[in-house]
């Protein structure tokens, strides 16, 4: 894969619609939410085989792939198995637990759950219309919020936009705009009609990060900070309405222009809404991880629907006679070994998220059975492959089969 191409894999994206960000944008801006303390530090010691096993296999990782860092925490039954950091953030400091990173598609987790406790409260159904909040949008009378929220809806990815991605590449502390990324996605012209197949797209969570703000008549970060962040327990996890991230940093380094670069503060505006551009650091990563794994706020139907809101059967590619055919590469078939959920990817039993994001890769992976957490996140270096995708999956894979040898962490197409 061209390194063009693996700089722009980001798991996901939510921003407002226009009008509702009327008159709010520059008040937002500059504003970062109170960071709480955090108590993510390394295991004081090996306690047993299986912590020598998770230690064993982190170093032996990040030899093996050539990493700048890698940092991990892994639970079970919420109890620490082994929590710790190699490699550097920086030249000369060292990486540690308690370092923030960019979260990504967590963001597109936690979302969804708010969608769904609101189902649970019965203030709105998955099958209420987007025309109900949101009337503007193309085909707002077609489009729920089910298929928003489970990527159902037809609406193009704009990260795939070969425009968007020169543009991204050539501009990365660009600010884009909501407006600008809804209107590379052209919602007018959809892939298929919705409900009838499954194609992941930012844009879908561009729209229902507007309809929940619609909804509540609640800012984004606001919901998150009062539903999710302290239901979950999230001690490290914080909002920023400029690239910056809160102290202490892992710094992130990428090759995706071609040369070794930092890329820490490389503009995160077009991944997630304003108020939902999150950041947290592994402890955070592996309580996150547990709470959708069994989730944690929802009543049984919710929980049931977060993992498999009806996409099973779906992702078969075809042509749709109002708009461009949907490709094998944008329609994943969905089974019920392996599918995408609401916001959530489920595949044989085990509940995950795979964020990236310029040098940024990381990994939440939950399997309930065994009420095991694996949460890794990495940085590369300049010998490490351009073509290593995702390095955490290959980490948290390798945990996983030391941990638990008879259902091993896989992805199936994700």
């Amino acid at each position: 894969m061209p390194r063009s191409r693996s700089l722009l894999l980001c798991a996901a994206a939510l921003l407002s619609f226009a009008p509702l960000l009327a008159g709010t944008t520059a008040a937002r801006a500059g504003v970062r939410a109170e960071v709480r303390a955090t108590d993510c530090a390394a295991s004081p010691v090996i306690a047993d085989s299986r912590a020598q096993a998770v230690a064993n296999v982190v170093r032996q990782a990040q030899h093996d792939l050539k990493l700048q860092s890698v940092v991990v925490r892994v639970t079970q039954d919420g109890r620490d198995v082994w929590t710790g950091a190699l490699g550097q953030s920086m030249t000369g400091v060292p990486a540690r637990p308690d370092m923030r990173f960019r979260a990504g598609s967590v963001g597109i987790a936690f979302m969804n759950i708010l969608l769904l406790q609101l189902v649970d409260e019965r203030r709105v159904s998955l099958d209420d219309h987007l025309s109900r909040w949101l009337p503007e949008v193309p085909h707002a009378s077609e489009i729920t919020l089910r298929t928003l929220g489970d990527s159902t809806s037809g609406i193009r990815d704009y990260v795939k936009d070969p425009g968007f991605q020169a543009d991204l590449l050539a501009h990365p502390f660009k600010q884009w705009t909501p407006q600008e990324l809804l209107s590379i996605a052209n919602p007018s012209v959809l892939l298929y009609p919705p409900g009838k197949n499954f194609s992941y797209s930012h844009a879908n969570y561009v729209l229902l990060g507007a309809a929940l703000e619609r909804i509540t008549h609640t800012r984004l970060d606001h919901l998150l900070e009062q539903r999710i962040y302290s239901q979950f327990g999230l001690r490290a996890t914080s909002n920023g309405y400029t690239p910056d991230i809160p102290a202490p940093v892992l710094h992130a380094f990428t090759s995706g222009r071609g040369m070794y670069e930092e890329s820490t503060f490389w503009n995160p505006s077009w991944t997630t809404a304003p108020g939902a551009v999150i950041s947290m650091d592994v402890c955070d990563l592996a309580r996150s991880g547990a709470a959708v794994g069994v989730g944690r706020t929802l009543t049984q139907q919710g929980y049931d629907t977060l993992l498999n809101p009806g996409t099973v059967g779906l992702g078969t590619p075809q042509p749709y006679t109002q708009g461009p055919a949907c490709p094998p590469a944008i329609c994943i078939p969905q089974t019920q070994s392996a599918h995408y959920g609401m916001g959530a990817i489920v595949v044989n039993g085990w509940v995950f998220q795979n964020p990236s994001f310029t040098g940024y890769a990381a990994l939440m992976a939950y399997l309930p059975s065994a009420r095991l957490s694996i949460a890794v996140t990495t940085t590369a270096s300049p010998d490490t492959a351009p073509d290593l995708i995702n390095p955490a999956k290959n980490i948290g894979q390798a945990i996983s089969r030391a941990l638990v040898p008879g259902n091993p962490l896989t992805f199936g197409p994700f």
